[in-house]
């Protein structure tokens, strides 16, 4: 059998087509070459999540761009957040195991139902929620130049004004995540940003949690965060509406505007939520670098709704961050840290933490 030292070697020799997304927090595009390095040792992998790295691979062939493949594989990572080489190993000799088996040979472009079925039985293929196998294929169609799936119309009719506000009962993931990926045509983005104000909360909320699939502009970003600012101030607000709502504005590049609303969300009864607590700590790590953000976010999670436990799973998240381990100690270190913080410190660590 024929043997490769990686993936993407494997999947080079294919001559087909390739991208790589990371399917961990959200659903983004992982480059080959920053992939190369991971496999190789040489960085760890760059969006850890549940200490593994959570990838969707998707082949095709140019001449049928409609005849793709998709394999989407969970692979652990070592303690410092390096691949584990000896299970990378173990996916691919099943992986060429099941097509020789099954094929013969390895060719992409020939064999497509073949290399479609090559990740059955194989213990590191996972299958994504509905939600983000919806955003992957929405942004697949864009890759390989394919329409929108049949749902679009319908979801862009209704984010754009242009429906009853009333009649989003037939709106449904694939249809939203079309919508957003495609936020950059046909004033997508202006129009969702002025019916954001208007929106039921059941179709803000989907609509809310497909964007962080995608980097809104500066517009969209503002009216998100004024949206957010909004249902902050409602008491009948629910913690889903405003864990969406910080979602949907964590892949933004605009720090200032996030930090502000997040130290907002963080500072307000519904920071304790667990649901909102986990929003800000999977898809806002980045934006929790910033000390005037993490600190409070820190003191609030010492007080969650749901307790220690509670502590004890995002810490053992956010601690595999390198940089917000690092910046995490220092607040767990410094002396003006509360007496609640310091007892959960405590039981994270025991009592002899300093």
């Amino acid at each position: 059998m024929q043997r490769f030292e990686t993936l993407t070697d494997f999947i080079r020799q294919t001559d087909a087509q390739f991208r790589i997304f990371d399917m961990g927090r959200r659903v983004s595009k992982l480059s080959a070459e920053t992939f190369h390095k991971v496999e190789h040792g040489h960085v760890p992998y760059p969006l850890p999540f549940l200490h593994q790295a959570w990838i969707g691979v998707l082949l095709w062939n140019p001449k049928q761009q409609d005849q793709n493949v998709v394999w989407f594989l969970k692979l652990p990572l070592d303690e410092q957040g390096y691949l584990v080489q000896a299970a990378r190993d173990d996916f691919l000799a099943r992986l060429l195991e099941n097509l020789m088996n099954n094929q013969g040979v390895m060719d992409a472009t020939e064999n497509t139902e073949g290399f479609r079925d090559a990740l059955k039985d194989n213990p590191f293929s996972f299958k994504p929620e509905q939600e983000k196998m919806a955003a992957f294929h929405a942004k697949a169609t864009l890759t390989t130049k394919q329409p929108a799936s049949s749902y679009y119309e319908h979801a862009q009719a209704y984010f754009t004004g242009q429906a009853n506000l009333e009649k989003w009962d037939g709106l449904g993931f694939q249809g939203i995540a079309d919508f957003t990926v495609r936020l950059d045509q046909s004033n997508n983005s202006a129009a969702l940003g002025k019916q954001l104000t208007v929106l039921p909360d059941t179709p803000l909320e989907a609509v809310s949690s497909l964007l962080e699939h995608i980097e809104p502009d500066t517009e969209l970003t503002t009216a998100i965060s004024q949206r957010l600012n909004t249902a902050l101030q409602d008491q009948n607000s629910s913690a889903n509406l405003i864990g969406a709502l910080v979602r949907g504005l964590s892949n933004s590049k605009d720090e200032a505007i996030k930090v502000q609303i997040l130290t907002e969300v963080v500072n307000s009864p519904f920071g304790k939520d667990p649901e909102v607590i986990a929003a800000v700590a999977s898809r806002c790590w980045m934006t929790l670098q910033h000390p005037e953000l993490l600190t409070p976010f820190l003191e609030t999670l010492a007080i969650n709704n749901a307790g220690q436990a509670c502590f004890n799973r995002v810490m053992a998240d956010l601690m595999f961050i390198p940089t917000l381990r690092a910046l995490s100690l220092r607040v767990f270190r410094s002396e003006s840290r509360s007496e609640a913080l310091s007892k959960a410190i405590g039981g994270l660590f025991g009592e002899s933490f300093e």
